[in-house]
């Protein structure tokens, strides 16, 4: 394994010398590939114990500068982030799912210095369909106010000079799109810091068409059962807001939750409706509406625009294609460009 710069220490973990659990395996993304099905066939599994997503613990340099929309919870120090882990098992393999952590120029190297034997999972996707499904997750989010994919990529020289940057942005390098498409470089991170055979390297088209042999493949490098039975996960598709600033509020005031129909403003309209059967067709129309108020179906990625996407990271895609022995380039097809 390589040896660390002692230039670099994990400034956001704390003392190296605190006891305790730590994640035996890391999944660290990209964002919207799949990581968060990923993350819960993995967290159903009873030989694997993995308390919370995104902690964001070791790049702290991505994390919200919004109280409004930072993570509850997240520790501060070392000793609290192992407190996450101590209701696992002493048969249970740990592990943690933050995205970010790929694209962080310093989580690869603050992950080993703490945990040298920890196993990485990362998961890539073709750039246009990753773009464009980030960028709409950046917009449900609030971080994006420019809703537009081609304008928002026109920001990014200004925003590198730190300008028009939207109030709830996590950071100003979220915003940073086609830092998010150096695949090779972000590899290399991680293949410097942990042996071979501590990286495991998916692809999405993988995930997405057989989502439980992928995770199997997962268990099997991490060392649990891989022949239990498992259930398949899909993320819920996301929409495109309607209503700005009610989906705005809505999401600062808790209304908005993964799960719409258990929103707090649904359960409150929905007691005003009688439960008895008769009524069961209001309620459900009455969680539909509130739904359509806020939300529509997202449109797909503009053809001419995906074009060019492809074009501009059509090298990025060789190359990555010839570090990892795997022909991208025909898969996502490239090679018709």
């Amino acid at each position: 394994m390589t040896t660390m710069s002692s230039s670099s220490p994990p400034t956001a973990p704390g003392s190296s010398t605190a006891s305790g659990r730590l994640p035996d395996f890391f999944i660290v993304g990209h964002s919207k590939c799949g990581t968060t099905a990923l993350y819960m066939m993995l967290k159903s599994h009873p030989q694997i114990f993995m308390p919370v997503k995104e902690t964001r613990f070791f790049s702290p340099e991505l994390r919200s500068r919004s109280r409004w929309i930072a993570p509850s919870g997240v520790p501060s120090t070392l000793a609290g982030y192992m407190e996450l882990y101590a209701g696992a098992r002493p048969d249970q393999v740990t592990g943690e799912a933050t995205p970010e952590y790929l694209r962080s120029r310093t989580a690869a190297n603050r992950i080993a210095q703490v945990k040298p034997d920890a196993r990485i999972i990362i998961v890539l996707r073709e750039p246009a369909s990753f773009l464009r499904s980030f960028h709409l997750q950046c917009a449900y989010n609030h971080i994006e106010t420019q809703k537009d994919l081609r304008k928002a990529l026109a920001l990014e020289d200004d925003r590198r000079r730190g300008k028009r940057i939207p109030r709830l942005s996590q950071s100003p390098a979220t915003l940073l799109y086609s830092d998010h498409v150096r695949y090779v470089e972000q590899l290399r991170r991680y293949h410097e810091a942990f042996s071979p055979e501590q990286v495991l390297v998916l692809i999405y088209d993988d995930f997405r068409a057989d989502n439980e042999a992928v995770a199997r493949q997962v268990l099997r490098f991490v060392g649990t059962d891989d022949t239990l039975a498992m259930e398949p996960y899909r993320s819920e598709t996301l929409p495109r807001v309607r209503i700005e600033t009610l989906h705005q509020a809505a999401r600062l005031t808790g209304f908005v939750r993964r799960n719409r129909s258990s929103m707090p403003i649904v359960r409150a309209l929905s007691r005003l409706v009688p439960s008895e059967p008769a009524s069961r067709g209001l309620r459900g129309a009455l969680r539909r509406g509130w739904h359509d108020l806020l939300y529509t179906e997202a449109p797909a990625l503009d053809e001419g625009l995906a074009l060019e996407i492809r074009r501009r990271f059509k090298p990025e895609v060789v190359a990555l294609s010839e570090y990892i022995g795997r022909d991208l380039v025909t898969l996502w097809g490239y090679d018709r460009l």
